[in-house]
């Protein structure tokens, strides 16, 4: 089994596109619904209860665990690698949600960290909208920079809206909401339209049209999650440690620290069908 790990609800539209595009596989999703939203919560905190909940994952037998998290990936995925992974739980992957938006910007793979040179070196402008933890972070900009150095990037950060999202907010209050962020982030850029946004919270999926309507017609909208689907299916063919198994193909499990009663009256609008969760033990 894959887990798949996220704050609350968001991560549920990544595995709706893991699900999809690799249907042999099994997967478990881990939902800490009694701690989210980690996007203003201190650094310290989100390391923690991510390790915390991996480790979780890790006991039920996944190998591999994807961090459909943007704060918790930008947070708290590279020292996790770093300081605790190798030690605490040899022969275990832990893989995150910005590397394959990260190679979609630079369009060269993540493995390779020199400066994309030449003709086709990419030098667009573009528009991170994200939590305000995932921002201050600025795990997208150094690994884009360090890249793609003439990308001009602007970040910006959307306060309350994964609340509102969670909250089921009326469509007027969440296009104000965006419309909010998305004028400050174009004001800040003083005439220069981005050509490319990224969504940088897997909650923001949901309200893509939100942020479609309010930036400039030009602009491409990143999908993360089909991103994030590719990205594991050419993992998976470059890894045979992690081989399928006929038995847990197309299965689901939905696990959750919170109300799982509560978690799942929510879930559908973000799976996108029933998902009945149950407390993780």
């Amino acid at each position: 089994m894959i887990g798949v790990f996220d704050s609350g609800h968001g991560g549920l539209t990544v595995l709706r596109a893991l699900a999809a595009r690799l249907p042999d596989r099994g997967f478990v999703y881990l939902g800490d619904h009694a701690n989210a939203p980690y996007g203003e919560r201190d650094a310290e905190d989100v390391y923690n209860l991510t390790i915390e909940n991996i480790a979780r994952l890790f006991r039920m037998d996944c190998r591999l665990v994807i961090l459909a998290c943007n704060t918790a990936a930008a947070v708290a995925l590279r020292r996790l690698q770093r300081t605790w992974l190798d030690d605490a739980w040899p022969g275990r992957r832990v893989l995150g949600v910005l590397v394959p938006v990260v190679e979609a910007i630079v369009r060269q793979p993540w493995h390779i960290e020199e400066p994309h040179t030449g003709p086709d070196a990419p030098s667009e402008t573009v528009a991170i909208f994200a939590t305000r933890r995932t921002v201050e972070s600025r795990a997208y900009v150094g690994e884009i920079l360090k890249r793609a150095p003439d990308v001009l990037i602007v970040q910006q950060a959307c306060p309350g809206l994964v609340d509102a999202i969670e909250a089921g907010a009326p469509q007027d209050e969440i296009h104000g909401l965006v419309a909010g962020f998305v004028s400050k982030l174009l004001e800040r850029m003083q005439g220069v339209l981005p050509d490319v946004a990224v969504l940088g919270c897997t909650h923001y999926g949901l309200v893509a049209k939100a942020f479609r309507d309010a930036l400039p017609p030009g602009t491409t909208l990143l999908h993360q999650p089909d991103l994030v689907a590719d990205s594991l299916a050419d993992y998976l063919a470059r890894h045979p440690e992690f081989p399928t198994d006929r038995q847990e193909a197309g299965r689901l499990e939905f696990l959750s620290t919170g109300d799982p009663a509560h978690v799942s009256r929510v879930a559908s609008r973000f799976y996108g069908a029933a998902a009945a969760f149950r407390t993780v033990s």
